[in-house]
This record gives structure tokens, sequence and C-alpha cells, in this order.
């Protein structure tokens, strides 16, 4: 009996030996024989597809003014460079609009801050190729002066005046100012430009009787510099008697081809921007020490300029009818102004 009770363990051995010898079998080779109940197809791309790591957002490649447009974006800079903003951005800084006109063109950028008329004039040019997104500066014009002579805009008839912005705002502003007062621009005063404001202020620092139109914040540059020099006029508020409405110094616009390619990236931008600008206008300690920073002013001249800036983020239909205004008196007084034609509602993008 124990002789046939050791024979059968053997032969039980066996065969659970050889089933344990299918099992591998049908594992090494899964287009013959049973399914393995343990074994199951895992598709790599759908089962992956929630490990793959989320793709990079879009670099917003920005071209803007060195003064209060950029002034308004030191905060989302900062954030973006040290990883704390949602969009990606490369902002680079120039001194004069013309700088910046050719990039837009070809191309080379996606978002530009820029003189409102000129953003009009580009529209026409690349008929219909940009569209403009929000009002990021309102009036920053001043007329200063080192003597005490100009009190009204009519004692500038006969003053030669000095000023930046040849066919950009400050021309504009200032001819239609001194026209809807009387006084030819042509004729009653003489205008001499300078290609940045800086030249401008240094204009002042050597002169005992000069008249200049200044931006801020290079109105606070050049009073540090030359404690004569006073401001005289607010070209804000001139315009505001004349006109009746807002004056819009600086827009920021989008390339077409960009915008309808990357709508949602826009979108985040001008979120971030808004929170920029929010920022500047009230942590202004912290906002002039980013300004000094990106070497746009000093610290201590942005501190005292930046309440003066009139930095703001309009957008939508208050962009649009603020915009479409003051191009409007543009157009009235000097066509080619906002480039022959005033823009259609394509021009605005709204949301």
């Amino acid at each position: 009996m124990k002789k046939l009770k050791s024979t059968l363990l053997i032969l039980m051995s066996l065969l659970l030996l050889l089933g344990a010898a299918g099992c591998g079998d049908t594992q090494n080779q899964p287009d013959g024989g049973e399914e393995s109940p343990y074994i199951e197809e895992v598709d790599p791309v759908t089962d992956s597809d929630d490990k793959q790591p989320e793709a990079s957002p879009v670099n917003i490649r920005i071209a803007s003014l060195k003064g209060p447009t950029t002034m308004g974006m030191v905060k989302l800079m900062s954030d973006c460079e040290a990883g704390a903003t949602q969009g990606s951005y490369t902002v680079d800084i120039y001194g004069t609009a013309d700088e910046i006109v050719p990039l837009v063109v070809s191309g080379e950028i996606d978002v530009a801050n820029i003189p409102c008329n000129l953003a009009s004039i580009l529209y026409n040019r690349t008929e219909g190729g940009i569209s403009v997104v929000n009002i990021n500066t309102l009036g920053v014009l001043y007329i200063v002066e080192t003597g005490e002579s100009i009190q009204s805009v009519e004692d500038l008839r006969g003053k030669t005046i000095y000023s930046t912005g040849k066919g950009t705002t400050p021309e504009y502003v200032l001819n239609h100012i001194l026209t809807q007062s009387g006084i030819d621009p042509l004729n009653d005063v003489t205008v001499e430009f300078k290609s940045e404001a800086t030249e401008v202020a240094a204009m002042l620092e050597g002169s005992e009787d000069a008249v200049a139109v200044l931006p801020q914040p290079y109105v606070t540059v050049a009073m540090t510099k030359n404690d004569s020099i006073r401001i005289a006029l607010d070209l804000t508020e001139e315009w505001e008697k004349v006109v009746g409405s807002s004056m819009v110094t600086g827009v920021t616009i989008v390339r077409n081809e960009f915008l309808e390619a990357n709508p949602e990236a826009i979108d985040l931008f001008l979120e971030e921007y808004a929170a920029s600008v929010e920022y500047v206008n009230t942590d202004v300690e912290g906002a002039a020490a980013l300004v000094g920073a990106y070497d746009i002013v000093a610290e201590g001249v942005a501190k005292t300029a930046l309440p003066y800036c009139n930095i703001v983020s309009v957008t939508g239909e208050d962009m649009k009818k603020s915009v479409s205004d003051y191009l409007s008196v543009l157009y009235e007084s000097d066509p080619s102004s906002v480039g022959g034609n005033l823009p259609d509602d394509s021009f605005y993008s709204v949301g």
C-alpha cells in the first residue's frame, strides 16, 4: 500500500509540472493555444496618455517702447523670468516706434506696444494684418519749459518747441491742440523734432528759455537734472478741453496670423498684462524697483513719475470706443495721421 501511495504521489507531481510548463508556453506564444487568464493586452499609447507631460505654452514675442508702455509690463516680465507666469513671453525694448514697425510687418514679433495712430497706419499698410487688443497708456504728454512764459496754449505762439515723435502721437496731439486754439502749427510756431525723448530732455538741460513736449517719465528725468524745468501745460487736459474725449497714447496690437492660431495664448497674455498693470499702479515702490532693474528709467525717477503715467489695461468695447473716437479726431485733422483711412471693425479684437 505504501508503495502504491508513493507511486501516485510521483504521478501527481509529474502532472503538476507538465501543467506549469503549459502555462509558460501560452505566455510566450500569444497567437496560439488558450489565452492566459492573467495577461492582458495594453495599448501603450492609450495607457500613457495621462502620463504625458503638458505641452509648453506658446512663446509670445513682444516688442515694447521704452517708457510707460513697458513700465506697465515690468511685473509680467519679472514673473515670466522667475517662471511665475502661465504664459511664455520674450520682451524686447526699443527706443523708437520706427524700430518696431518692420518687425511687425516681417512677422519677427507677435505682439507690439505702439502709439495708437501707428496701429491704424499698420492696419492699413498690412491690409488688415493686425488687430488692437488693448489700450495700455492714456495721456502722458506735457509742455515743459525752463522759464515762466507759458501759462496757456496761446503763449506757445511764436515759440520754438522741441519734441519727439514726428509722425506719431506727440506731433498729432500738439498740432490738433494748436489748430483748435487758433494757432497754425506750420506758421505760428517752430517745432524741432528729435528722435528720442532723451534728446529733447538734453536740450532742456542746457537752455534757459526752452520749451518742449515730453512724455512721462522723461518729464521727471529732465526735472531731476535741472530744477528750473517746470510743467507748463498738461496736454491731456488741453486735449480734453478741445475734443471732449480721452487721449489714447499707446495700444497693444497682435498680428492676426498669430492671433488666429493662438487665441487662448493672447487671452492669457491680456489677463497677465492686466495683473501687471494693477501691480504697477498699486505698489509704486516695487514697480519702480523693477523699472530701474530693466533700465527703462532710474528707480528714483520711476517712483516719482509712475503716478502720472496713466498706465492702464482697457479691453473690449471700452477699448474700441476710446480708440475709435481718438482716431476719428486725428483723421479729421490729418487723414495721413491714421494711414489715410479709418480702420473698420475688424481692427478691434474685443473678445
